[in-house]
């Protein structure tokens, strides 16, 4: 019975040992090596590769409602140890809102003043506020 199974199957003959084996093997099953090349029935993908940079950085002149209006640092930190419990140091920057904080809580009982005089020795000169 096993005979019959084994003549209805395509035989090829090994091209270095020679030993029979089926004709549609790769490896050789008496030597083990590689009788046939590995058919790869995938198409390679056709990739297109297109690296085209077209940016145009415009950071030069950003807008100045963007970055605020460009401040003195050290008219900044004057005003501040002198006039920063009316809040000028705010005033100057153009926020009347803290201001007027200041303004009615003595620069935020000397503490705002304090760390706002601690922040303006830290910043660059022209700041932009």
């Amino acid at each position: 019975m096993e005979n019959q199974a084994t003549e209805n199957v395509k035989m090829k003959f090994c091209k270095f040992c020679g030993a029979k084996i089926v004709e549609d093997a790769v490896i050789c099953t008496a030597c083990g090596r590689q009788v046939e090349e590995i058919k790869n029935n995938t198409a390679q993908p056709n990739i297109v590769i297109n690296n085209e940079n077209t940016n145009v950085n415009q950071n030069a002149n950003m807008n100045a409602a963007v970055m605020g209006r460009m401040k003195n640092k050290w008219v900044a930190l004057l005003l501040c140890f002198f006039l920063g419990f009316l809040g000028a140091h705010k005033f100057y920057e153009g926020k009347v809102g803290f201001g007027i904080l200041y303004l009615f809580t003595v620069g935020l009982f000397g503490i705002g003043v304090i760390i706002d005089f601690i922040v303006l020795l830290f910043k660059p000169n022209p700041y932009f506020a």
